[in-house]
């Protein structure tokens, strides 16, 4: 591509300040979201001899969430080693470390393939899965309100969704930020309500119920290891979301501030929103309403909420009711908007690359958003949905496969991370540890989860084999499309296409790491 190609063609706009990466990535670990959708799975979770692990799920989340700083260091010390990466993300850090070490153009290329390649399972699974979600939600909140849903309207409001959300993405990033950050500012108020609350419950106990845990205090405290290493392996799921604007360095006004928001993103929504929510319901488990039937419940988030309002202001708890699940409407929404605009950054980036069909990554010329990318993933993110809102088995086995491309392509670009920093003047402990401790954890993770699975048995059981299955194949076709395409085509993303400098041209295949 020549330069007045480059300086022709639509380009990403920079319109990305710290606070809005920093909304972006928040929309994608949504408290107000995971509160509702995942709580029931939590609390139905029980160790191998069948004893309920939901007592530990706060020291759990707790776990899982330190796990998660150890993904989240190793890429933002990425971003900051590479702040060109526009919207390649792992993919771009692959190749740019492994050429810094000075490995050839050839390895450079397999490594960025197989993590491009994985990153699709992340990044285009799991916008279908949160469209399921949303089709399981309305689902529930239409019949509780009288309106009985048949299955093809699950797929409706599934599909009709999916298109909601494209067209919001494909108008362009901020567009997409503006509506990320009322979403965060409504589910943000809501969980602290919630957790308020549900305190007030607690405290004032106007219907003289038996709390689960004797004092607050004992709810952060863990009662089983074993059963928190079970609930981490679920908690770590809704906190995944936090390295998607490494993927946004393309729309960043400063490229520096992307790993300052990877790192306040997880603080704010993790650290703090998911630590003080799950407090506030833990805390509130009583005799009347027990673990057991949280796990039985389709929404024991709204149980909580109508419960606890009735009982302290003599009614309007339903009302209440549906203005949480509202706000956890909207939080789903942002959450699936912004993992779709990550996935189609990514898949720009490599079809730039042409490591797959080059129309991905054309941009729109008014948005300057891949426009082809965006309706492409809209598609699957529709067709993956209405598979996954048929039945819980179906949407089971399509969380396990984002599940599996999450773990290995953070596990991955920790490994990465540890080859990028190595020659930096660094303790042992931000160059080695920590990237390699975050590897292991994912891998460990990742584990766990099949673990849980063939344990299962039955509908858990049948999904998770359906997951791996599917992951096999998926990574079959990479590879047999790779070996044709890499015979045909050459490559070179390094340096990012459109900011190739004159100098950057001579050192293309040279690196010195420096």
């Amino acid at each position: 591509m020549t330069s007045d190609q480059n300086q022709s063609a639509p380009q990403m706009k920079k319109t990305l300040s710290l606070m809005g990466l920093t909304i972006n990535a928040m929309a994608l670990i949504a408290p107000g979201a995971f509160l509702w959708l995942n709580y029931q799975a939590q609390a139905a979770q029980v160790d191998p001899s069948g004893v309920s692990t939901a007592p530990d799920i706060w020291f759990g989340l707790f776990i899982a969430l330190v796990l998660s700083f150890l993904t989240a260091a190793s890429y933002a010390w990425l971003a900051r080693r590479y702040p060109d990466a526009g919207t390649g993300s792992s993919y771009y850090f692959a190749q740019r470390a492994l050429l810094d070490r000075g490995s050839s153009n050839r390895r450079a290329r397999d490594a960025k393939f197989i993590v491009g390649w994985l990153s699709h399972l992340y990044y285009w699974v799991y916008p279908g899965v949160m469209v399921a979600f949303m089709g399981f939600f309305m689902t529930y909140i239409l019949q509780t309100v009288g309106f009985p849903i048949t299955v093809l309207e699950q797929v409706a409001i599934v599909v009709v969704f999916a298109v909601v959300v494209g067209f919001i993405a494909y108008r362009g990033i901020q567009g997409s930020t503006r509506t990320n950050l009322i979403i965060n500012i409504v589910q943000l108020a809501m969980l602290i309500g919630v957790t308020v609350l549900a305190l007030a419950y607690r405290f004032i106990n106007p219907d003289h119920v038996t709390f689960y845990y004797s004092n607050p205090a004992s709810v952060v405290m863990p009662s089983d290891m074993s059963h928190v290493l079970f609930q981490a392996s679920l908690a770590i799921l809704v906190l995944v979301g936090f390295e998607s604007i490494t993927a946004l360095t393309s729309e960043a006004k400063n490229p520096k501030d992307v790993p300052r928001a990877v790192v306040l993103s997880l603080v704010i929504q993790g650290a703090f929103a998911y630590l003080l929510g799950f407090f506030g319901i833990q805390a509130w488990i009583n005799s009347k309403y027990t673990f057991a039937m949280a796990a039985a419940s389709p929404g024991p988030l709204g149980d909580i909420v109508r419960i606890s309002t009735n009982a302290l202001f003599g009614g309007g708890g339903f009302v209440i009711m549906l203005i949480v699940a509202a706000a956890v409407a909207a939080a789903v929404l942002g959450t699936t908007l912004a993992c779709l605009n990550t996935g189609v950054r990514v898949t720009y980036a490599i079809s730039r690359d042409t490591e797959v069909p080059q129309p991905l990554g054309k941009l729109n010329p008014r948005y300057g958003t891949p426009a082809v990318g965006t309706w492409v993933l809209t598609l699957v993110s529709a067709l993956i949905g209405a598979f996954g809102v048929l039945s819980l088995r179906n949407l089971t086995a399509v969380m396990l496969l984002s599940n599996f491309g999450t773990f290995l392509l953070y596990g991955v670009t920790c490994l990465i991370a540890v080859v990028a920093l190595s020659r930096e003047r660094r303790s042992i402990l931000t160059k080695y540890i920590i990237p390699i401790a975050g590897f292991a954890v994912n891998m460990i993770m990742m584990g766990a989860v099949v673990w849980l699975g063939m344990i299962g048995g039955g509908d858990t059981q049948w999904a998770a084999f359906v997951a791996i299955a599917i992951t096999a194949i998926w990574m079959a076709i990479g590879l047999a499309y790779f070996a044709i395409n890499s015979r045909s085509t050459s490559s070179s993303i390094f340096p990012f296409p459109g900011r190739e400098s004159e100098k950057d041209k001579n050192l293309k295949y040279s690196i010195n790491g420096s």
